[in-house]
């Protein structure tokens, strides 16, 4: 079963990742300006201060900055290769380069940040990936994650998209060991994509 969720989902990240690869620097220069303090209040109140945040699918390292600038320690990671040198660069940090099945670490994290990564992930592979990394969790910790909202899943530009509602969501953790600790929904931040709608999700590990 694990060498099949890696066979599936790395196709479509693979395939995602290479969308990227050639537009890395379109999509930082779109990305890394947003704002996105009003996600980081539901967030960041959640974690210790000083606590260690892991940044799954980071990007252009926008909120590993944001993270880092508050006073937290942020490790990251990045399918691309091209965003995640870029992402060093901003940030200061080794930025790994690998899919999240791929990812492995001997550390604990007080909180994962997985914003507008995880929806690259097919709809039947996204429990066990997020069990994947809830494995890096601290007992007790928390996991934020953002989808376009929405059913279904669509390649668009070369890019693998899962959308989700609260139905699909609530389906989806049933084999996880997570819950749900709030979710909600928001525009999407970047301007020129508002009205696109996003849910939003902070899941809890239990203790």
């Amino acid at each position: 079963m694990i060498d099949l969720l890696q066979n599936t989902t790395s196709q479509a990240m693979t395939t995602t990742s290479d969308f990227y690869q050639k537009n890395a620097l379109q999509f930082y220069s779109s990305t890394v300006g947003v704002d996105a303090r009003e996600l980081y209040k539901f967030f960041l109140p959640l974690i210790p201060n000083g606590g260690h945040i892991l940044d799954a699918g980071c990007g252009s390292g926008r909120d590993a900055r944001a993270f880092l600038n508050r006073g937290y320690k942020v490790t990251a990671f990045d399918a691309s290769a091209n965003l995640a040198a870029m992402a060093s660069q901003l940030t200061g940090l080794t930025v790994q380069t690998c899919l999240f099945n791929e990812f492995q670490t001997k550390r604990q994290f007080d909180g994962i940040w997985a914003c507008a990564s995880l929806l690259h992930v097919p709809y039947s592979d996204l429990a066990a990936t997020i069990n994947h990394l809830a494995g890096f969790l601290v007992p007790g910790g928390y996991f934020y994650c953002s989808f376009k909202y929405g059913q279904g899943e669509a390649l668009r530009d070369g890019r693998h998209f899962t959308y989700m509602d609260d139905a699909l969501l609530q389906n989806m953790l049933s084999s996880t060991e997570l819950w749900i600790h709030n979710s909600w929904t928001t525009r999407d931040l970047r301007p020129e994509r508002a009205t696109e709608q996003w849910l939003n999700v902070i899941l809890g590990l239990n203790d």
